[in-house]
């Protein structure tokens, strides 16, 4: 038998060849690591499906924001658990809220840490949904208002970055436009601009106590099935002057992922959501899989989908692995 004079195993052969000719690379500086702050005092609450993703309050909280910068870590996004819900989730907008006073806290003791606050109604109203609802349904209009003022008031406390997460039409352009008349036209809107209605979301319910209390999300979050409405999501959202453009979950959606890294210049940021966190954890403790081996493929694949950022609850073991390996 008679191979062709190309040998594609020539280019493996040793760690020093793969690392030459190596196509997609990640870096520590891709990661942004999410974080969930509680009210209260001296609270460190492992989420039970979410192995060693805690929610903590403050102090706890600066302390781990210390120890992601350390890592080279560049970012985190924060999610707030406040002390008490209502229908249209005041603590959310008001300048003495969870995600306020732990921006402001972060600032002071990390101040070279980018902070990114997640920009959504579900975490704070006692019916767990994204907004203001009317006749057993989230009112899109009525909403954006309150997006908006949830926005501003991110900003004032010192937040780098907002992160609208609802499915609101109009919602960028809304908080664009707040931020703008209040003299914060220099905070980035990073919009989860194609976020599925999706199942893998539900540690992160556990987590954010943020399971809706009616109903679902389907008639503002996507539809699974659906590839071309990603296309017009994201471009409402470029035309409304977002900063970045977010796909959200990312495992089962890598198509889309490629889809907007082709026909869109923003950064493009992935979210590996808590159901894909989850899945790993429940195999490596039972020992069907190697944990780190699998956490590096999976972000690897993310990048080489076209992500330029991950959002991700594996961002601290995978910069400890980035820094200790190099095959």
């Amino acid at each position: 038998m008679f191979f062709p004079e190309y040998r594609a195993r020539r280019l493996r052969r040793t760690p020093g060849i793969r690392r030459m000719v190596r196509e997609t690379f990640l870096r520590v500086d891709d990661l942004i690591y999410p974080m969930f702050s509680a009210f209260g005092d001296n609270i460190r609450k492992e989420i039970p499906s979410m192995p060693g993703i805690y929610q903590q309050s403050i102090e706890h909280i600066v302390a781990e924001a210390k120890e992601v910068h350390e890592l080279g870590i560049p970012a985190v996004i924060l999610f707030g658990i406040p002390e008490e819900k209502d229908p249209l989730g005041q603590d959310a907008y008001s300048d003495e809220g969870i995600i306020q006073r732990t921006v402001r806290a972060i600032k002071d003791a990390v101040p070279e840490l980018t902070v990114i606050t997640d920009v959504c109604m579900c975490e704070y109203t006692d019916h767990g949904h994204c907004g203001v609802i009317r006749d057993g349904d989230v009112d899109n209009d009525e909403t954006l208002k309150l997006l908006a003022a949830e926005a501003l008031s991110h900003a004032r406390a010192g937040a780098d970055i907002v992160a609208p997460s609802d499915m609101m039409d109009g919602r960028v352009a809304a908080i664009r436009e707040i931020l703008d008349a209040n003299g914060f036209n220099h905070i980035p809107v990073m919009s989860y601009a194609v976020k599925y209605a999706s199942a893998y979301y539900g540690p992160f319910r556990d987590a954010a106590d943020s399971t809706p209390q009616f109903g679902d999300r389907r008639s503002y979050q996507m539809d699974p099935a659906n590839r071309r409405e990603a296309f017009r999501e994201a471009a409402l959202d470029l035309q409304e002057c977002a900063d970045f453009l977010m796909v959200k979950p990312a495992l089962a959606y890598l198509d889309i992922l490629r889809d907007l890294s082709d026909r869109f210049d923003l950064p493009l940021v992935a979210y590996n959501v808590s159901g894909e966190y989850s899945m790993v954890k429940a195999a490596a403790q039972l020992d069907w899989i190697d944990e780190d081996r699998v956490i590096l493929e999976t972000l690897v694949g993310m990048k080489r989908a076209g992500a330029d950022l991950i959002i991700t609850y594996h961002a601290k073991e995978a910069a400890r692995l980035l820094a200790s390996s190099r095959d």
